[in-house]
């Protein structure tokens, strides 16, 4: 597979595991073309050209040549200048690494990661939030992330993968969606009485059993084990978390128990306030859940697969054998 190939088929993926249905992006892609067929020549040329393909801002090629075969692949949670340095170390030493995957973004993906951040409201809407209301919330909380990540240097792991020549990919919403897809699908299996119950159901996932090995598992931050379960929804994408203030619009729609990639301790003093029980299911493991189902797809194809920074992999496509 060449780079390009690669990179369509986790856009691919993640368009079909989006919580929004693969539809709504398609007719996403298909206004977005429309709005910039209609700017003025002046701001076309500013127009970042993939989002007419692509409704995910921060999962792009940031460096290589897109037609570059791949036989062997390192992916992990971070690949920062040291992970691009680890890749020419390796390849020094006689090992034929081709391409660089990240999960968290950097360079103009990070700088743009308020952009996927839209997905939340339907997300929010669809566990029971009057739309308009998300919309505003989400608008305010988008404002925020951007200015926390505008002051940051996004260009230095780019920037170390240019001079090292060693091709780099970040994949982010788009692994978080298969993720998400995969929680949600994985709840609907189950009815829950306590959060207990649910907690439990969490640790039983392959890739959160090792993350509790390590002492970083999935807990219990809001609630008890013998508190009441109520509604279950899972908030795995959507580029980072959502507003306090969409926490108590879920309490009003009737959920009684989030499961989060990972809460701030904000969100927790609030979401204890409204009796929300909450799973705090672990960055990391949360993290590797969406990568190990691509990457289960890469080797399918042939790619050598090789994990670092923080990948728990666990190989499905074996299990099936």
């Amino acid at each position: 597979m060449t780079i390009q190939e690669i990179y369509d088929l986790a856009l691919e993926m993640g368009k079909k595991a989006d919580p929004r249905s693969y539809k709504k992006v398609e007719e996403l892609l298909v206004k977005r073309k429309k709005d910039y067929l209609e700017l003025p020549e002046k701001k076309k040329k500013y127009f970042d050209l993939e989002t007419l393909n692509s409704p995910y801002s921060d999962s792009r090629i940031l460096f290589g040549n897109p037609k570059t075969q791949v036989k062997k692949i390192l992916a992990g949670i971070d690949a920062e200048s040291a992970e691009v340095l680890l890749v020419d170390r390796l390849n020094e030493k006689g090992d034929s690494i081709d391409l660089l995957i990240s999960h968290h973004p950097d360079g103009h993906a990070l700088a743009s990661l308020h952009e996927v951040m839209e997905m939340q409201v339907d997300m929010f809407a669809k566990a029971g939030v009057p739309v308009n209301v998300a919309d505003a919330l989400f608008l305010e909380r988008k404002g925020e992330v951007q200015r926390r990540f505008n002051p940051l240097n996004h260009a230095r792991t780019v920037d170390t993968a240019r001079l090292l020549n060693v091709p780099l990919m970040a994949l982010h919403t788009i692994w978080d969606n298969m993720g998400n897809a995969y929680m949600e699908d994985y709840f609907t299996k189950r009815s829950f009485d306590t959060a207990g119950e649910v907690l439990d159901y969490v640790q039983e996932i392959p890739e959160f059993i090792e993350s509790m090995k390590g002492k970083s598992g999935p807990s219990l931050v809001s609630g008890s084990p013998s508190s009441r379960a109520g509604k279950v929804i899972v908030s795995f994408t959507g580029g980072t978390n959502p507003s306090v203030k969409l926490y108590e619009e879920l309490a009003k729609a009737g959920v009684g128990t989030l499961v989060e990639m990972h809460v701030s301790e904000d969100a927790v003093k609030k979401l204890r306030e409204l009796h929300i029980n909450v799973i705090d299911a672990g960055h990391m493991a949360a993290d590797s859940l969406g990568a190990n189902l691509f990457l289960d797809k890469l080797e399918e194809k042939g790619i050598e697969v090789e994990t670092c920074s923080g990948i728990a992999r666990i190989n499905r496509s074996e299990k099936k054998k």
